[in-house]
């Protein structure tokens, strides 16, 4: 470790002179360390393995969490051999010294020990991104998920393994406060056990997020594959081998590399949501006939690229965020406007017809309205594309006659039509329609002749 966990004889003979007979044993440096981090929470449980060398009697194991986020009511160690001769009676915090704990070990053994030292720390955090690449044809894409680990918790952790988890956990102190406080626990003076100073709440809540976290470490990952398991409402994330991520940095791990996952392009065209422009929607579900499906999508970046040629060349598609995909789930991806995809919609023509007026005809108490729109789609790509069309009346009272080549027409609410076209390569396509709509007293005899 960079700063964590180190003895000093001198230290300890000025910070408890009572005991400066008893010597401190050395910690060594780690044998192994794993890193479980949460997305949803600043949070990570760090489990460590290392060999103490101990003697018969009375030891003491001094621990600094100093210029660390390490959370110090979480501290934890159990010795991994000879449990029924080895007492680790009490974490005590020395008064008037800060970030410092002295574990007591009594121990019925002597000579090397192997402990698992657990923790929780803050400033570990992750991020997953994605990149898709689609064939020439784009009915199929390649999908890469990689995730991002940065540590700013102020260690350094050299060859770990790396579990995140994905899911929501509610905790009643706030880690990185807990690692930032002078005294872990009430007024400078008072040398007290972890267990019995904290309070029963607190040590609930604790312990119960540490044994949560602790029964989703239970099985090692197997070589040479990302291992995913379901954990009630968490989902834990193996990545393969170990990395060493030194505090400050920021790594990219692999995540999954699925190949053929099909996918369906659609653009739309509304202008009411997108303005003038027509926009790109990329999507695919989240089940094994797309070749995904074991495992849930955490939220994240896509980009996306298409393969030109042969030679594996790409050109940049668009990119989207989308929000955690459950299995068996569909999710659309806008991945932006586009310029080679085109629709014109013109106003033709605009009459009314049909007036109705008042007892005394002296005013206007109902009309027709007649709108004629001219709609020319373009298709300049070299592989067919379809296009939905929306357009938005302000009145339910309406009907609508078209000509032309519109695809397939869909009444979707009481003011939304949508046409749907599918468009060969480099081609156009031209439709008109004719909208009434009715006012005033005039909507009685639309409501009349339905």
């Amino acid at each position: 470790m960079k700063y964590t966990i180190f003895t000093l004889l001198i230290a300890t003979t000025l910070i408890i002179p009572a005991e400066a007979k008893i010597d401190l044993v050395t910690l060594p440096t780690r044998d192994t360390v794993q890193l479980t981090i949460y997305n949803s929470a600043d949070l990570t449980l760090a489990r460590e393995s290392r060999a103490l060398t101990l003697k018969e009697g009375d030891n003491k194991l001094q621990f600094s969490w100093e210029n660390t986020l390490i959370d110090p009511t979480s501290l934890e160690m159990v010795p991994r051999a000879n449990a029924d001769r080895i007492d680790i009676a009490a974490l005590t915090y020395p008064p008037r010294v800060k970030n410092l704990g002295l574990w007591n070990i009594e121990s019925g053994v002597s000579g090397k020990v192997p402990v698992e030292i657990t923790y929780l720390t803050s400033g570990l955090s992750w991020r997953a991104f994605y990149m898709g690449t689609l064939t020439e044809d784009e009915k199929t894409m390649r999908l890469q998920g990689y995730v991002r680990v940065t540590n700013n918790s102020g260690e350094d952790y050299e060859n770990a393994q790396t579990r995140l988890i994905v899911g929501k956990i509610h905790l009643l102190d706030q880690i990185a406060e807990l690692a930032r406080r002078q005294y872990p626990y009430g007024r400078p003076g008072e040398i007290r056990p972890m267990d019995a100073a904290r309070p029963a709440s607190r040590r609930a809540g604790v312990a119960g997020e540490m044994m949560m976290m602790k029964s989703a470490m239970a099985k090692a990952p197997a070589p040479k594959e990302i291992k995913k398991e379901g954990l009630s409402e968490y989902f834990l994330y193996t990545i393969e081998g170990t990395e060493t991520i030194p505090n400050g940095w920021s790594k990219r791990l692999p995540s999954f590399d699925v190949d053929e996952v099909e996918v369906v392009n659609l653009y739309k065209f509304e202008q009411e949501r997108y303005g003038n422009s027509v926009v790109r929607f990329l999507s695919f579900k989240n089940d094994e006939k797309h070749n995904l499906g074991e495992t849930p999508i955490p939220g994240g970046l896509l980009k996306v690229y298409r393969s030109v040629d042969d030679r594996q060349h790409l050109s940049y598609t668009g990119q989207s965020s989308f929000k955690y995909i459950p299995v068996n789930e569909d999710v659309e991806l806008n991945l932006g406007s586009v310029a080679d995809v085109v629709v014109e919609p013109k106003l033709m023509e605009v009459e009314t017809d049909n007036y109705q007026f008042d007892q005394r005809r002296n005013d206007i108490s109902g009309w027709d309205e007649f709108r004629t729109y001219a709609v020319e789609v373009k298709n300049t790509r070299d592989i067919p594309v379809k296009i939905e069309i929306k357009r938005n009346f302000n009145t339910t009272y309406w009907n609508l006659k078209k000509t032309g080549d519109y695809g397939e027409y869909e009444k979707v609410d009481q003011n939304t039509v949508k046409f749907t076209l599918t468009l060969k390569p480099r081609s156009t396509s031209k439709f008109e329609y004719e909208i009434t709509t009715y006012h005033g007293t005039r909507q009685e005899s639309y409501r009349s002749s339905r």
